[in-house]
């Protein structure tokens, strides 16, 4: 009757992961609701089963000193909602832990992910193309009021959702593709590359072109077959922006323009003023903090409407509430304004635990769908990023799935991995 019960409960969570990025592009309720059900059914499943050993890695270590830190820093605070977030804050790692161990070491099951994950890039890039060319998209609306492109979706969000999905659901296949003998399958893979590229730039969202150019960068770095195809991806996407300001003149106000006028004056760009806020509220609060999600309660209050002498930002313009937003756009900044310097330290020994398992064994040109799985979840913990809140979806749900993708792959993990079934 055990093992009955085990056993549905793994088909109803490998049921709800499946569809999650879909979710995570149309859904972002459910998606959150998903990762709180595995996570209960992952724990439960771990009384059931005695199935425990998991537990036993560095990541997990790390993740529950964070975990420890930012619910005690909500504590200091003294808010009781914060107190109560901070604990649910764990269900993350959770999921993390659910796809590693319990969902995805069946190949199978990974398999169809990636179909799902190719299946929606597709989707994306075929809408983008569609509200280009006809200015509308599917729902009748145009462009963002700063230029981007929405795709398929309502909201300037397929930026992300192309970068999290084409790499792991269409690389492999151009990387397939280019070990192919002769030159036709190197071929096909450079067009496929190409088109992708140049649909990121149309989107003319800037932080998802250039992570995107990254993991290009690191598999022709690991792929010699690929590599003089991505040269030619990356001049003619070059060539690309260059003709932005006639086929596409508003993404190359947002790509170049508005990029270097940021670079420029950094400090009195957007970006620059919520760095200032968060470094002066962990420079303010350096052991504990400000509890969970702290920017986004104290980021109004004038005691933190200061520059940052030591970074040779003088006071003045660069306080004020022209610098809040609801989070520092900043997975690193976003820890250490919840729980100080020492969560900031924790989340970064998290992202090297992690990473380190992932890469661990790694034989590129023999698993391209691991090395591209790899390649995303380093890309997501880069520190240089604007990103969206870790807090809430779709970012939580993105950087989630991936590492708990790239952690079942791993050979080091493996031996730690509950194999359903003995798929």
């Amino acid at each position: 009757m055990k093992q009955r019960v085990e056993q549905w409960m793994w088909r109803i969570a490998t049921g709800l992961v499946i569809p999650m990025p879909v979710l995570l592009l149309y859904a972002l309720a459910p998606a959150e609701i998903v990762m709180t059900v595995v996570a209960v059914l992952f724990v439960t499943h771990g009384f059931l089963t005695r199935h425990w050993n998991w537990l036993r890695q560095p990541w997990i270590c790390a993740a529950g000193l964070l975990w420890g830190q930012i619910i005690l820093s909500s504590i200091v605070t003294g808010r009781g909602h914060a107190i109560v977030q901070a604990t649910c804050f764990g269900r993350y790692f959770l999921f993390i832990a659910a796809l590693q161990a319990w969902i995805l070491p069946g190949a199978r099951v990974r398999a169809v992910l990636a179909r799902v994950y190719g299946g929606v890039a597709i989707w994306l890039v075929a809408g983008c193309w569609q509200q280009y060319i006809w200015g509308r998209n599917i729902w009748g609306y145009g462009r963002w009021a700063d230029g981007a492109l929405l795709g398929p979706l309502w909201a300037p969000r397929v930026g992300s959702g192309l970068f999290m999905t084409a790499l792991p659901g269409l690389f492999p296949t151009a990387i397939r593709l280019s070990q192919r003998d002769g030159a036709r399958g190197r071929i096909m893979a450079t067009a496929m590359l190409l088109g992708l590229v140049l649909t990121m730039v149309l989107v003319a969202q800037r932080m998802p072109l250039f992570l995107m150019l990254g993991g290009m960068g690191i598999v022709g770095l690991l792929v010699p077959r690929l590599r003089s195809g991505l040269v030619a991806v990356l001049l003619l996407g070059a060539g690309g922006v260059a003709l932005s300001p006639v086929l596409a003149p508003q993404a190359y106000h947002k790509l170049v323009v508005n990029f270097i006028a940021h670079m420029h004056a950094f400090a009195d760009s957007p970006y620059g003023m919520l760095f200032i806020r968060a470094g002066v509220m962990i420079g303010r609060h350096p052991w504990f903090g400000l509890g969970f999600d702290g920017f986004r309660h104290a980021c109004p209050d004038p005691a933190y409407f200061h520059g940052l002498p030591w970074l040779g930002v003088a006071e003045g313009p660069h306080g004020g509430a022209t610098g809040c937003n609801l989070h520092p756009h900043n997975y690193y900044l976003l820890m250490g304004t919840m729980g100080g310097i020492p969560a900031m330290g924790l989340f970064i020994a998290l992202a090297v635990c992690l990473l380190v398992s992932i890469w661990t064994g790694i034989v590129p040109t023999r698993d391209p769908q691991r090395l591209m799985v790899a390649i995303v979840a380093t890309l997501v913990f880069w520190p240089v990023a604007s990103n969206s809140s870790l807090l809430t979806q779709p970012a939580a749900g993105w950087l989630s799935m991936i590492t708990g993708w790239a952690l079942a792959v791993s050979p080091v993990a493996s031996r730690l991995q509950y194999v359903h079934g003995g798929d």
